[in-house]
């Protein structure tokens, strides 16, 4: 055994095929499943959240979850179309439990395997941190922040959860801000409404709120929580 996956292109995902005398490189049979392997691998996604789709979203006949599913399930299908407009990203925010991870991983998931979109994961707690660490050194910093900073498409799980100091806000300021002036989607999940993001900060929020014009789903009220939902039905 070789150790490859392919053993036609051993996993370089081209092959080599004579044509008019001469030996040309084509792509290999392989080559879409091993560039979404690789695409699966650099974005961060743990494999439990790579099960995430729209199909085991539970709406429990509730219309705010159904039209959160359809925002979701409609941004993700008209990427590719939105890509480079000024709208181009989404944002899943408000009551905790409600789902919005789910459906922004499902948004991932769909862009990596279907759209064949590369997406990279950002736990925004756990991010942070690690840049900070990083900070007082220029290559480090640059190290932690480019993958966050260059992704085609960034999802940032959780934003501003728990109590962000001012050197969180300086990181997500220079984030953002890079994302938005290279206009640059995101998918974005967290328990700030709207609103709240404008008083967290209104540079970093306006900048949020203009690049999801459209794709604003907000999910109020506890009745939402799954997690309370499923112990009453217990």
């Amino acid at each position: 055994m070789s150790g490859y996956g392919c053993e036609k292109c051993m996993d370089t995902g081209y092959v080599l095929k004579r044509q008019d005398g001469y030996d040309i490189s084509v792509k290999c049979e392989c080559y879409e499943k091993l560039m979404y392997r690789r695409r699966l691998r650099r974005s961060g996604i743990s494999a439990e959240m790579q099960k995430k789709g729209f199909k085991d979203f539970e709406c429990r006949g509730t219309d705010v979850l159904e039209q959160a599913k359809t925002k979701a399930v409609g941004y993700y299908r008209r990427f590719l179309n939105i890509e480079n407009s000024r709208h181009n990203s989404i944002i899943l925010c408000g009551q905790v439990g409600a789902g919005k991870t789910h459906l922004g991983m499902a948004v991932c998931n769909n862009l990596l395997n279907v759209c064949h979109v590369e997406v990279v994961y950002m736990a925004y707690r756990n991010a942070i941190t690690e840049i900070k660490q990083a900070v007082t050194d220029k290559e480090d910093y640059y190290a932690a922040t480019e993958p966050y900073r260059r992704a085609r498409v960034l999802y940032i799980d959780d934003l501003l959860k728990g109590k962000p100091t001012e050197a969180d806000l300086n990181i997500l300021y220079e984030l953002i801000n890079y994302r938005y002036m290279h206009n640059k989607p995101m998918i974005i999940s967290t328990e700030k409404l709207p609103d709240e993001l404008i008083d967290f900060d209104e540079a970093v929020g306006s900048r949020i709120i203009e690049m999801c014009r459209g794709n604003i789903v907000v999910l109020q009220g506890k009745e939402l929580n799954y997690r309370l939902y499923s112990q009453k039905e217990s």
